[in-house]
C-alpha cells in the first residue's frame, strides 16, 4: 500500500478504530460515574464523570456518520446505538436521586427509560435487517419499518433519559420527563407495530418465494453488490439485459443496492443478503448469472456449478485490474473486443481458450462520431474526464492532482470544458480537493467570460457519460475505460502518464498509441502545451484511433452495436453458446 496517496486510508482505518472502541469508553466513563455516585455522591468528580459520558453518548450521531463515510446512502437508523452506556449513565445519575421531591416518581421513569432502551435493543436488528424484500413484483413487496422513525426514537429515548437524570441529579419537576417517557413509548409502539406488519408479510413472502418464482421463470438472473454510489455498474447493464426479451431478476445483496436500483429498474429486484439466503432463488428455470463486477459476494452464487456465471464487467481498460486473476473463476468472461483477449495473455495471465467472449461494448450504440475536424471548429468543447487514486499504488492512475493546471491550460485556449470526474473520486480527500478547486476554477472563469462550462451535478448525474461524449470535440483522461469507450466517437483524446512513463508507458498501456500522452507530476504538467497543440490542431492520430477502435471494441457496424451482445448472451440462455463459439 502506498504511504502517500492512501493515507486517507489509513486515517479512515484509524477512525474506525475510534469508533469501535467508542462504546467501550462511554461504558467505562458511565461504571466509573457509578462507582463515584456510590462512594461520593456529592463529589465533583461524580458529576464530572456523568456530564463525560453524556457528551460521548451525544456524539453518537457524528461518529454513525463517521462509520458511513457521511454518505446519506449509507446512513442507517440510530436506533440502539450505545444503549448500554446509555443505560449505565441513567443509573449514575439515578443514584443520585435525593431524598426530596419527587424521588418515587423519578425513580419510576428511570425504570421505564430503562424499559424503553432494551426495547430499543430489541428492535434493532430486524429494523435494520430488512430481507428478505423484492420490488417490481405487484403484490409482494414487503413494507419496510421506517428506519427514520427508529432515529426519531432513540432521539426520545436520548431526551426522556437526559430530563429523568437532570431530575435525579437537581431535584426539579420530572414532568418534561414525563412527557419525553410517554413519547418515546408511543413511538416505540408504532415501532413494534409495523416490525409485527412486517415480520408476517416477511414470513409470507419467504413462504411464497418458490412460487413466485416458478410464476416468473427466469433464465438468467443479474447478481450485483457493491458499495453505496456505484450504480453506474448495474445500470450500464440493465437497458441490455432486458433486451434479450427473456424472464430474468435483478438480485442484490444489501439494502443499499437495493434501494438504488429500485429507483432505476422496472425489473423484478429480489434482496437476499446471506449465504444461506440464495438457495431459495436458484429456481429450476435458472440457467445463466450475468456479473458486472469482481464483488467478493459474486462467490456466493458462482458456487452453483449447474448454472453459467458470465462477467459483463464495467468496463475495459489497460488497468491492471482488468487482467485480475479473479476473472478466471466466471465460466465466461465478456470483452469489449481483441485487447481484452491479449492483455491477459501479455501479463501471464492463463484463461480457458473459450473462457474471453468478444461482444463488444453495446452501451455504445448511441455515441456520435465527431462534427469536423477539430482543428477547424472555433467553439471547441473538451470533456476532462479523471479517473480516481483507486486504493493501491498500483492502481493509482488519476491526474486530479494537477485537474486545476489541466484546466487552465484548457480555458487559456478558449475551451468549453465538460468535468466529470470518476464517480469514487469524492471518497479520496485528496481527489475531493481537487474537484472541489477545478469547480470553482470553471465556475469563476464561466461568470467572467460566459462561457458555459459544465459541472457538478448537470455532468456528473444529469448527463451520462455518453452524453458527455456526445457534447465533446475532444478529451483529457486517464489510464480508464473512459479512453476506451470514447474511441468509439472517433474524436481525439490525450492520455495522462501517471504511473509510468515513456515506453514503459506505451508498452504497459497500448491504447495511449492513439491518445497525446502527457506526463503528469503532483501540480504540474509538462509538454501539456505541444499536446494541446497536436490534439486541437492537426491531430495527426486520427488514422491510429480508428484502427485501435475496432482492436478494443470490436468491429460492429454502426447501428448494430448491441446486436453482437444480446445475440450472443441469448445463445447462453437458448444452450447454443458452446456452439455459438
Amino acid at each position: 500500500m502506498r504511504s502517500g496517496g492512501s493515507g486517507w486510508r489509513t486515517y479512515l482505518a484509524l477512525i474506525s478504530s475510534v469508533i469501535n472502541a467508542y462504546s467501550l469508553v462511554c461504558g467505562l466513563l458511565g461504571l466509573a460515574a457509578v462507582v463515584s455516585a456510590l462512594l461520593a455522591p456529592e463529589s465533583w468528580v461524580t458529576v464530572a464523570l456523568i456530564l463525560l459520558g453524556v457528551a460521548a453518548v451525544l456524539a453518537s450521531p457524528l461518529t454513525h456518520l463517521v462509520r458511513a463515510g457521511f454518505d446519506p446512502q449509507r446512513t442507517a437508523t440510530l436506533i440502539g446505538e450505545n444503549v448500554w452506556p446509555r443505560l449505565i449513565l441513567l443509573i449514575a445519575a439515578l443514584v443520585l436521586t435525593g431524598d426530596s421531591g419527587p424521588r418515587t416518581l423519578v425513580i419510576v421513569l428511570g425504570g421505564l427509560v430503562g424499559i424503553l432502551l432494551l426495547a430499543e435493543q430489541s428492535v434493532r436488528r430486524p429494523l435494520t435487517r430488512a430481507t428478505p424484500q423484492v420490488a417490481n413484483l405487484p403484490g409482494w413487496e414487503v413494507p419496510e419499518p421506517s428506519q427514520a422513525l427508529g432515529t426519531w426514537l432513540y432521539g426520545l429515548v436520548t431526551l426522556a433519559l437526559l430530563l429523568t437524570g437532570a431530575s435525579a441529579m437537581t431535584g426539579l419537576t420530572p414532568v418534561p420527563a414525563a412527557v419525553a417517557v410517554l413519547a418515546s413509548f408511543i413511538v416505540t409502539g408504532v415501532v413494534f407495530v409495523q416490525l409485527v406488519r412486517y415480520q408476517r408479510q416477511r414470513q409470507r413472502l419467504e413462504a411464497n418465494l418458490p412460487r413466485i418464482l416458478a410464476d416468473l421463470g427466469p433464465a438468467f438472473a443479474f447478481h450485483w453488490q457493491a458499495p453505496a454510489g456505484t450504480a453506474y455498474q448495474a445500470t450500464m447493464w440493465l437497458p441490455y439485459l432486458k433486451r434479450l426479451e427473456r424472464p430474468w431478476f435483478v438480485l442484490v445483496r444489501t439494502d443499499a443496492n437495493f434501494r438504488e436500483l429500485t429507483a432505476l429498474t422496472d425489473a423484478p429486484i429480489i434482496l437476499r443478503q446471506n449465504l444461506e439466503d440464495l438457495d431459495a432463488v436458484v429456481c429450476p428455470s435458472l440457467k445463466v448469472v450475468f456479473y458486472a463486477n469482481t464483488a467478493v459476494r459474486n462467490s456466493h452464487m458462482i458456487r452453483f456449478p449447474h448454472l453459467t456465471h458470465i462477467q459483463l464487467n464495467h468496463g475495459d481498460s489497460d488497468k491492471i485490474a482488468s487482467v485480475s486473476p479473479v476473472f478466471r473463476q466466471y465460466d465466461r468472461n465478456f470483452v469489449a473486443g481483441q485487447a481484452a483477449i491479449d492483455r491477459f495473455a501479455i501479463h501471464g495471465v492463463k484463461t480457458q481458450p473459450d473462457q474471453l467472449v468478444i461482444v463488444g461494448r453495446p452501451q455504445l450504440e448511441d455515441v456520435r462520431r465527431a462534427r469536423g475536424p477539430v482543428g477547424e471548429l472555433t467553439d471547441r468543447v473538451v470533456l476532462y474526464s479523471p479517473t480516481w487514486s483507486g486504493f493501491y499504488e498500483d492502481s493509482d492512475y488519476s491526474s486530479l492532482r494537477a485537474a486545476t493546471v489541466i484546466v487552465g491550460a484548457l480555458l487559456e485556449r478558449g475551451c468549453t470544458v465538460i468535468f466529470r470526474p470518476h464517480p469514487y473520486s469524492r471518497r479520496h480527500r485528496a481527489n475531493a480537493e481537487a474537484c472541489d478547486q477545478t469547480i470553482a476554477l470553471l465556475a469563476a472563469d464561466a461568470e467572467a467570460t460566459g462561457r458555459k462550462h459544465v459541472f457538478g451535478p448537470q455532468a456528473e448525474t444529469a448527463m451520462s457519460l455518453f452524453d458527455c461524449f456526445n457534447a465533446s470535440d475532444a478529451m483529457v483522461s486517464d489510464v480508464s475505460s473512459v479512453v476506451s469507450d470514447y474511441l468509439a466517437s472517433g474524436k481525439p483524446f490525450a492520455m495522462a502518464a501517471v504511473s509510468a512513463h515513456g515506453e514503459a508507458f506505451a508498452r504497459e498501456f497500448p491504447q495511449s498509441a492513439a491518445g497525446y500522452v502527457f506526463d503528469v507530476a503532483t501540480g504540474s504538467v509538462p509538454g501539456f502545451d505541444q499536446v494541446l497543440d497536436a490534439m486541437l490542431g492537426a491531430d495527426p492520430k486520427q488514422a491510429t484511433r480508428d484502427e485501435l477502435r475496432v482492436y478494443y471494441l470490436g468491429d460492429s457496424p454502426a447501428g448494430k452495436v448491441a446486436d453482437r451482445f444480446i445475440q450472443t448472451a441469448r445463445s447462453y440462455l437458448d444452450d447454443t453458446g458452446d456452439a455459438a463459439n
